[in-house]
């Protein structure tokens, strides 16, 4: 087996008196799309900024490529990007303008081929001159993912990513993230309220609840552990619980 290329170890975040990541472990391996789903306030934000040194944990360790996140953070950020539907873009620029922005971050070597490469890919190449603050939600959406791809990722870390997208767009997205996946062996970690999109797209189901890890598994396999017929009958199950055995 594949070497993980994340590997997250007992990691746990408090805040003030609240526990909100509770001893979380899991591994992500090369080309593996791995859902990381739950109720609204099972921590599936705070590890994601976690994983992008956002935050710090208050316990736990983090390895990406093998090095520890702390000491390696720089190195390891330069192979890693995100995008999420919650994040704002610089309003004033264009779209040509933002991406030009980070593709001088991460370095991108001949820069202006791979904005015009990125900008085909999520078909967004007739809004490249139009300031952001004129963009729909479901154009900044592809904007951000336009930057995910900018610097040829291993690690993509993807926070609703389709949630403003029309059901065309988002369908063809992910089929285009699953075609990338297979093509570059790229890993994502992937979170999402849609159920039915966790299903078509995980290869591998991570289900938080009051920030544990309750079920691991193929999206059949978490569906089975809970009885259900379906991840939305899961997901509702747990979410009305009061308490669930772990």
């Amino acid at each position: 087996m594949l070497a993980p290329v994340v590997e997250v170890l007992h990691l746990t975040k408090i805040f003030g008196s609240t526990k909100v990541v509770d001893n979380v472990s899991f591994s992500i391996f090369p080309g593996e799309i791995v859902g990381l789903l739950g109720p609204n306030g099972a921590g599936k934000t705070t590890i994601l900024h976690i994983l992008l040194g956002l935050t710090s944990p208050t316990s736990g360790e983090i390895r990406i490529f093998g090095l520890n996140f702390e000491r390696h953070r720089s190195e390891i950020l330069q192979k890693v990007n995100f995008s999420s539907s919650y994040v704002s873009l610089p309003y004033s620029l264009t779209v040509r303008e933002s991406l030009r922005i980070f593709a001088w971050l991460y370095g991108v070597k001949q820069r202006e081929k791979k904005i015009d490469e990125v900008l085909t890919l999520f078909e967004i190449q007739e809004i490249a001159s139009e300031p952001v603050r004129t963009l729909s939600s479901g154009q900044i959406t592809r904007v951000n993912l336009a930057k995910a791809f900018i610097n040829d990722p291993q690690i993509l870390f993807l926070d609703e990513p389709t949630a403003s997208l029309d059901p065309d767009i988002a369908d063809k997205t992910r089929t285009l993230l699953k075609k990338i996946k297979q093509e570059k062996k790229i890993s994502i970690l992937y979170t999402s309220h849609n159920m039915r999109e966790m299903e078509q797209i995980s290869d591998r189901i991570l289900f938080l609840y009051q920030g544990r890890i309750i079920a691991s598994g193929t999206p059949e396999q978490v569906v089975a552990r809970f009885q259900g017929e379906d991840l939305e009958e899961v997901f509702l199950k747990i979410a009305r619980e009061k308490q669930v055995s772990l």
